[in-house]
């Protein structure tokens, strides 16, 4: 049968692929909890009834604000089915853009994980006169539990009357309706429908070497488009998906299922091949050896066989010796990991494909449903440190500033409320305006080399673009993050956030005493051996681009602290203010303009 609505993938699921009882599963008090595709209808269909008894209309509409987990497709797929429009919202925003999100998108019901993302909006309640009622996936007290409407449903199944509105749905209507966690200002937004994601999910499918016997895991926040998109994927593909219990249950997580999929960002990779990393410093004599011999042969890796025949027996002797226990430590099944969300550090790409862990790195939006690019397996359609082909279907061009451009299916329908800001970002041929900059390396291979808004000039009236540069100095083993400033300062400098467990396993060899963070950061031996970093990696940039000076922080950044976004974006301007002082000791000022 054809796709061309999302809800449609339940019927195909259960007409074309091997009955299962693990299309889904959650874990529930320390077991796993799991549903066949009859059961994740039959839970969708009383959804639906269970909304259409409250009288919920076409265009209503419901939002969720949940970790990930089987009630969250419940709820997506039954009130798709009705014509209402999914707002889903992350679990980590202020209280401040839960009541504009709210009230921006008038939303009639709310559902909620449980009690503690409940307290986060109880406060604002009064304040969102649209709302009707409050759902909670768990039991918590004077809050329905889901439980109570999928009774409602049951009690009132008009199965004739659902038919005709999944009949009446159009592919062109609005399905969802999601808010970017923006850098700056109010969140914005993005109306996609049937067809901007259905284009998507069936583009990339094929793109997997996957079926219907295979698992996928899934930690990504599903109020995000880019995890979405892949759960509608493997609905596609017919696979089993397993939600994992938190952010720190992933590793054992993925060893218990055995995975042949999971999509992530860089930031993951990067801290597994740390640990790795790390574990191989401690190894001793020809352990070490051989582990590093391999790592150093890893970190050289070309596709297609480019190094030749010798390269590559070594690199089997590699993957027997070394790289085999790399895998078995990701569950020993896996087919290919998916990366996107931030820029993937090619070094990375080249030692995990050497492993045997193909990495798939992609681009997109949220107002592009979210894939324009993707990295293939195929011959000829992959290469490191690009975000691959654009997707079939979706054309992509070069604008004269190096913006790139985007058209196809996947393209919103616009911004929520906001015609004249849909207007600046599509133009009148149809061109959607990623405000990213980059090339199409060798005619087809899209690279990004920045963000249009973060580009700035120094007071010499050159430009530079932060990005490459920080994504170049986060290969460092020292560095967890690092913001790049100078906007009308005479040289380019940094503020960097340490990566503290190998700072501290640094300091233990080098019998660095400390007590504290800041106290660590301050030895004149640790403020050195940064030094040499930053020269390590100033090599690799004009001097324009060199970083003159740095200044060293004493904690990570998070959402919680405010200088990430919730799918991990640095807010740069939020950390100019938080930091204005220490910037401007940097550049010898008193206060930097944010």
């Amino acid at each position: 049968m054809e796709i061309t609505r999302v809800f449609d993938l339940l019927p195909q699921y259960k007409k074309k692929f091997i009955p299962k009882d693990d299309v889904l599963a959650g874990k529930e008090n320390g077991s796993w909890v799991k549903y066949s595709i009859d059961q994740y209808i039959e839970i969708a269909d009383n959804v639906s009834y269970g909304l259409l008894a409250l009288g919920v209309q076409k265009g209503d509409k419901i939002a969720t604000i949940s970790n990930n987990r089987p009630e969250w497709n419940f709820i997506d797929m039954g009130a798709l089915q009705i014509g209402a429009v999914h707002v889903p919202i992350y679990p980590t925003i202020s209280e401040g853009d839960y009541k504009f999100i709210l009230n921006h998108a008038e939303v009639k019901y709310v559902f909620v994980s449980g009690k503690e993302l409940f307290r986060k909006i109880e406060p604002i309640l009064p304040d969102v006169p649209s709302v009707k009622g409050i759902y909670s996936f768990t039991p918590m007290e004077n809050i329905s539990p889901l439980s109570e409407l999928l009774e409602l449903g049951k009690n009132n199944p008009v199965s004739d009357k659902l038919t005709a509105i999944k009949a009446s749905i159009q592919p062109d209507e609005n399905a969802t309706l999601i808010y970017t966690s923006g850098t700056t200002g109010n969140p914005k937004g993005v109306m996609l429908s049937h067809t901007n994601m259905v284009s998507n999910f069936v583009a990339v499918a094929p793109i997997f070497p996957l079926d219907d016997t295979c698992r996928a895991l899934s930690y990504l926040p599903l109020c995000h488009v880019f995890e979405r998109i892949d759960i509608y994927t493997y609905h596609y593909l017919g696979l089993s998906i397993y939600y994992a219990e938190n952010i720190g249950t992933i590793a054992e997580n993925i060893r218990e299922l055995k995975p042949e999929i999971f999509c992530t960002v860089p930031r993951l990779l990067e801290k597994v091949y740390d640990k790795i990393i790390a574990k191989g410093i401690k190894l001793k004599g020809i352990k070490r050896s051989l582990f590093f011999w391999a790592v150093n042969l890893g970190l050289k890796y070309e596709l297609d066989g480019a190094n030749g025949w010798w390269y590559e027996r070594k690199l089997c002797l590699a993957n027997k010796l070394i790289f085999s226990k790399w895998r078995e430590a990701l569950g020993g099944n896996l087919r290919v990991i998916v990366c996107g969300g931030a820029a993937l550090q090619s070094r990375l790409a080249r030692i995990y494909t050497a492993a045997n862990i193909p990495v798939l790195e992609g681009y997109g939006l949220t107002e592009t449903s979210p894939i324009i690019s993707v990295n293939k397996l195929d011959k000829g359609y992959r290469k490191f440190g690009t975000v691959g082909p654009a997707l079939n279907g979706v054309r992509v061009k070069i604008a004269d500033d190096g913006e790139i451009l985007c058209m196809g299916p996947n393209v919103m329908k616009g911004y929520f409320k906001d015609q004249q800001l849909t207007q600046e970002s599509i133009d009148q041929d149809g061109w959607f305006h990623t405000g990213d900059i980059g090339i199409l390396d060798e005619g087809k291979f899209v690279k990004i080399t920045g963000r249009k808004k973060e580009i700035f000039k120094t007071s010499f009236g050159k430009y530079i673009s932060p990005q490459p540069i920080e994504n170049k100095f986060q290969e460092s083993s020292f560095i967890d993050s690092l913001i790049v400033l100078g906007e009308n300062q005479k040289y380019a400098a940094a503020l960097i956030v340490p990566a503290f467990d190998n700072l501290k396993s640094w300091c233990s060899i080098k019998g660095i005493k400390y007590t504290s963070n800041s106290e660590m950061i301050s030895n004149p031996t640790v403020k050195k051996r940064f030094q040499e970093e930053v020269n390590k990696y100033n090599k690799f940039f004009g001097d324009t681009e060199k970083i003159k000076k740095f200044d060293l922080l004493d904690h990570e950044w998070s959402i919680e602290s405010g200088e990430l976004t919730a799918n991990l974006k640095v807010k740069r301007r939020l950390i100019c203010e938080k930091y204005n002082e220490k910037i401007g000791n940097i550049f010898d000022i008193p206060e930097i303009p944010c």
